[in-house]
């Protein structure tokens, strides 16, 4: 670490190295609550909690899973927007010693069947609308007793009474068949005891997530991440925000808290800080702008589709955005222009960084106050090294020299849940294997430049086009099918797939759509279907992804 050049680059009140406690990560929450108990802790489209009122549910909540039958270590499932039953639950359920499972709301039957059977999950928090797909996988899972909550029942008056009407126009039901299974969120809660629940960890040994993530094969891993993974990554993140105050800041949570991005940098990050959480369950450009300009938030963590949707807003200079101070985007390349530009509007600082569910996530960002390179991911954080790697020979390669990126630091997972083989491919004496192709200049500020790995990174959310074309090979008129990501200018790279059907059949391409629909969340569907005679392949038959991108960029340069 002292050999490393980006040290230099380091502010003055960021040191390059920190202690950070082997505590349980719930002592974010009860420490926070201990010391501004009249703080506003959660803002939700007009409710509010404070840090004690908080604290109290979130107890209750780990009182009820423990009489459900919740011990250390069992795996609780949890599918649910940003609201404030996410955040009860989440720390209800660590408090209780059990492994948080952070499952997306938008999933398939197929894919929730997948993450519950694979976690061995035995207890699942979710919505009232989701009870029928939940109750098509259950009886094919391990999992013994349902919560369900609605949004409503945290909604402010009127808001509350109106809507589900709202979802009867949608024709949505939020009916749920209670039983000695099927258990009522606020009832859960109204019945169980306030006395604190804090069961002894060993932070740097028990789990606190199980966060699920893709792979080229496509079946969907379970990365474990420690109690002191999540830990030091919350702390690495403030001392890197260090102009933060705390007690004081308003937190836009934009960002999914499924999402191990939104977990870290708003979640936990708000919870160490004593901030408000301004919750929204979905991100819209207009009603996020509208709760920018009326709560003012000062931290606002995201996508870049994010930015540049509120700069794409054609009333956005209606809306006054200049509480905003810190913006750290990730999840896909952020764009120079978009960076000027919403700086421009709001007068905070917006910076790029870099991470992957496998470190918690964050490992690289530029700096917000200090030096910065547009177009690069920035310098590792505290206490993390990096270097590049020649992937064949293993041997570091020289500044400018492009190969794969490693990194190792205490935000670093300690393996795929039962997965050995995986997790020796890309752990290797602490070093974290990314899968990302980069380099790093004479100043240490890292550059990925392809990925390695053919993930398709569109509006923020790792797409794995392996397991779109699974589905697409279970279309009975499909013979061969590749799906690759194109660059899009909102979403990053969109996606689109390319098939071969068989001899002599006809498809209709809106039937091929609604099928993957019904076996795919929606940010997976493609976006574009193109129907070819041949595609690119390898002697030994596989087919050459970049080859198709090339062919698409060529014909969309042509026209």
């Amino acid at each position: 670490m002292q050999d490393s050049v980006w040290l230099e680059h380091y502010p003055a009140e960021v040191q390059p190295s920190y202690d950070y406690p082997k505590q349980h990560l719930a002592r974010f929450m009860i420490d926070s609550a201990e010391k501004y108990p009249d703080q506003i802790a959660i803002h939700f489209l007009g409710k509010k909690l404070t840090y004690k009122q908080l604290l109290d549910s979130t107890y209750r909540m780990a009182n009820s899973l423990l009489t459900l039958g919740v011990q250390k270590g069992d795996r609780v499932a949890i599918m649910l927007p940003n609201c404030p039953q996410a955040v009860i639950s989440y720390y209800g359920a660590l408090l209780t010693g059990a492994v948080v499972v952070q499952t997306n709301p938008l999933y398939t039957e197929r894919e929730l069947k997948h993450q519950l059977t694979d976690s061995g999950s035995e207890y699942l928090i979710t919505l009232d609308i989701l009870s029928k797909r939940v109750n098509n996988v259950l009886p094919e899972t391990d999992v013994k007793h349902t919560i369900f909550t609605s949004i409503k029942d945290y909604l402010p008056f009127p808001k509350n009474v109106l809507y589900p009407l709202t979802l009867r126009k949608d024709g949505l039901s939020t009916r749920v068949d209670y039983s000695t299974t099927a258990h009522s969120f606020k009832r859960c809660l109204m019945e169980a005891d306030t006395k604190p629940v804090l069961v002894e960890v060993d932070a740097e040994r028990d789990l606190a997530l199980l966060q699920y993530t893709g792979g080229t094969t496509g079946l969907s891993k379970g990365v474990m991440l420690t109690h002191y993974n999540l830990i030091a990554n919350t702390l690495q993140t403030k001392e890197w925000s260090y102009q933060s105050t705390e007690g004081e800041e308003r937190y836009l949570a934009a960002l999914p808290f499924f999402h191990v991005f939104g977990m870290t940098v708003l979640m936990n990050l708000a919870m160490r800080q004593a901030g408000m959480l301004l919750l929204l369950p979905r991100f819209e450009a207009e009603t996020t702008l509208k709760l920018i300009d009326k709560m003012k938030p000062t931290i606002f963590p995201g996508a870049p589709t994010m930015y540049i949707a509120l700069l794409h807003h054609p009333n956005i200079r209606q809306y006054d955005l200049s509480s905003i101070n810190i913006c750290i985007s990730g999840a896909a390349p952020l764009p120079g222009e978009v960076q000027e530009q919403f700086e421009s509007i709001t007068g905070g600082k917006l910076t790029e960084g870099y991470g992957l569910t496998e470190a918690s996530p964050v490992t690289h960002a530029n700096n917000i106050w200090g030096k910065r390179k547009i177009g690069s991911i920035g310098i590792p954080f505290p206490n993390t090294e990096a270097k590049i790697i020649n992937p064949s020979t293993e041997e570091e390669l020289e500044i400018g020299e492009v190969g794969e990126l490693l990194v190792k630091g205490p935000q670093i997972m300690s393996g795929y849940w039962n997965a050995p083989a995986e997790t020796a491919r890309v752990l290797k004496d602490g070093w974290l294997y990314t899968g990302d192709m980069a380099q790093v200049d004479e100043e240490g500020y890292f550059y990925i430049m392809d990925r390695k790995k053919d993930i398709i990174i569109a509006g923020g959310f790792n797409i794995y086009p392996r397991e779109v074309e699974e589905v697409l090979f279970e279309h009975p008129a499909v013979m061969d099918a590749v799906v690759a990501g194109i660059p899009d200018e909102y979403r990053g790279e969109t996606v689109k797939a390319f098939l071969i059907l068989k001899q002599g059949v006809q498809v209709d391409i809106e039937e091929v759509d609604q099928f993957c629909r019904e076996r795919l969340a929606a940010y997976k569907v493609p976006r574009s279907f193109e129907i070819r005679d041949s595609l690119p392949k390898t002697l030994i038959g596989k087919t050459l992804r970049r080859k198709v991108v090339e062919e698409e960029l060529n014909k969309q340069k042509k026209a």
